[in-house]
C-alpha cells in the first residue's frame, strides 16, 4: 500500500491510497461490518468515510477499538440519521450538532480526524452553513482538539474554490472518475474538463489533500451496458485512474459486503498493465485530445524519462506549486534527456505531443 502525507498534517497523518466508504452498508449485518473493517485495517487501510453510514457507526466503533490511533475517520456536518440509521440532508444547527455528539458515542472516540460540511454543491448551502453557524462550530471543535480538520465534500468546482478560498480547509472530497472529468456524467459531474482539472492542480498547489468518491461512477463505469463510453473499465482501472490526478490522497470506495472489500483490496496485487487507463483515450478525443493525464501508457521511454511524473511536476509548477517545481529539480532524468525518438507519441492515446513537451518542460524549468 502507498501512503501519501496530509499536506497540513503532522507526520504521522499519512493515508493509505485505498480507504473505504459506507454508503448502501446499513443493511450489512452489524458482525460482518465488524469484520470488513478489521480486516481492511489488516490490509493497510486507515482511512473511512463515514458518510451515509448511520447503521454503521456503532460495528464500526466496536472494530476499531483498541485500534483508534491507526485509522483516519471522516465525518460530515450535514448529514443526519433517524433512529433506524437512515441518512438525511440537514441545514438545521441543533441538529446537526447533537448528530455529531452521536457519532462521537457510537464510534467510542472523543475526536474526530476531519469534520467536513457536508454536501456543498450550490453557493446558496455554503452561505447557509455560515449563518447557521456549522463553520464556526467547526473552527471551535478544531480549537478544542475534537475535530483535528476542517474539510467539505462537494460536486462543484466552482463552489469548492470559493470554500478553499477561505483558507481553512485541509481536505476536500470530490466526485472524481473518468465520466465526470471528461463531461459525460450525470448531474454530479459539475463543471468543465478545464475547470475540474484546474481545482485538483489548485489544491496540489496549495496543500488542500483530496478524498475521492464515486471513482466507478456508482458502478456504472464498470459495466458496458452502463457506462456513458460504451466500455467497461475494471475496478483497478478506476481506482489508478483517482489515484493519479493531482492533490489526490485517497480513493473512498463504497463496500457492502466482504466481497466488495475483497474486489478493492485486488487493487493492491494489481500489475501496472492491469491498472493502465490509457484505454479512455479512445472515448475521450473530443475533450482531452493533447492533454497529458500522467496514465504513463507511453513508457518505457528509452531515455528512462518518466513521462508521466515530469508532465505533472510541469503543469504544477506552471500553476504556481513550488514545491512540485524542487521535486522536479531532484529528479535523476528530466526533461532535457529526451531523444526526440518519438516512441511515447506512437503509443500516447491522447494525442500529446510530447517531443514539443519535453522541449518547453526543460526551456521552463532552466529559466527558474
Amino acid at each position: 500500500m502507498e501512503y501519501r502525507q496530509l499536506p497540513h498534517g503532522n507526520e504521522k497523518e499519512k493515508f493509505g491510497v485505498l480507504g473505504l466508504g459506507f454508503g448502501g452498508i446499513g443493511t450489512t449485518p452489524a458482525d460482518e461490518i465488524e469484520a470488513i473493517v478489521r480486516k481492511a485495517i489488516d490490509h493497510g487501510i486507515n482511512f473511512f468515510d463515514m458518510c451515509t453510514a448511520g447503521a454503521t457507526y456503532a460495528p464500526v466503533g466496536r472494530a476499531i477499538a483498541g485500534r483508534r490511533e491507526q485509522v483516519f475517520l471522516q465525518v460530515h456536518f450535514g448529514a443526519v440519521y433517524d433512529e433506524n440509521g437512515e441518512y438525511g440532508w440537514c441545514r438545521d444547527f441543533d441538529t446537526i450538532k447533537k448528530t455529531f455528539l452521536w457519532e462521537l458515542e457510537q464510534l467510542g472516540t472523543d475526536y474526530v480526524d476531519f469534520g467536513f460540511l457536508h454536501c456543498v454543491d450550490e453557493d446558496a448551502d455554503f452561505e447557509k452553513l455560515i449563518e447557521i453557524g456549522v463553520l464556526d462550530y467547526l473552527k471551535e471543535l478544531k480549537a478544542q482538539g475534537i475535530v483535528r480538520h476542517i474539510g467539505f465534500s462537494s460536486h462543484t468546482p466552482s463552489v469548492a474554490n470559493r470554500i478553499i478560498d477561505t483558507g481553512l480547509i485541509d481536505m476536500m472530497m470530490f466526485s472524481i472518475n473518468p465520466a465526470y472529468d471528461f463531461e459525460k456524467g450525470d448531474e454530479y459531474g459539475i463543471g468543465s474538463v478545464k475547470e475540474r482539472f484546474d481545482l485538483f492542480r489548485r489544491c496540489e498547489t496549495e496543500g488542500v489533500g483530496i478524498s475521492v468518491m464515486k471513482p466507478f461512477f456508482a458502478g456504472q463505469l464498470l459495466s458496458a451496458d452502463q457506462s456513458p463510453f460504451g466500455q467497461a473499465l475494471t475496478h483497478n482501472q478506476c481506482l489508478q485512474y483517482a489515484i493519479d490526478r493531482p492533490g489526490v490522497l485517497v480513493a473512498v470506495p463504497g463496500v457492502q459486503t466482504m466481497e466488495h472489500l475483497d474486489q478493492v483490496l485486488k487493487f493492491l496485487e494489481a500489475t501496472d498493465e492491469e491498472k493502465d487507463y490509457s484505454v479512455i483515450g479512445t472515448f475521450t478525443a473530443d475533450t482531452i485530445t493533447g492533454t497529458c493525464v500522467y496514465c504513463n501508457h507511453c513508457q518505457p521511454c528509452p531515455a528512462g524519462i518518466d513521462i508521466g511524473l515530469v508532465n505533472k511536476y510541469y503543469d504544477l509548477a506552471l500553476a504556481g506549486d513550488d514545491i512540485a517545481a524542487n521535486h522536479y529539480t531532484k529528479l535523476g532524468i528530466k526533461a532535457d534527456a529526451c531523444l526526440s525518438c518519438g516512441h511515447c507519441e506512437s503509443r500516447c492515446p491522447f494525442g500529446v505531443k510530447q517531443m514539443e513537451r519535453m522541449t518547453a518542460i526543460d526551456e521552463y524549468f532552466a529559466k527558474r
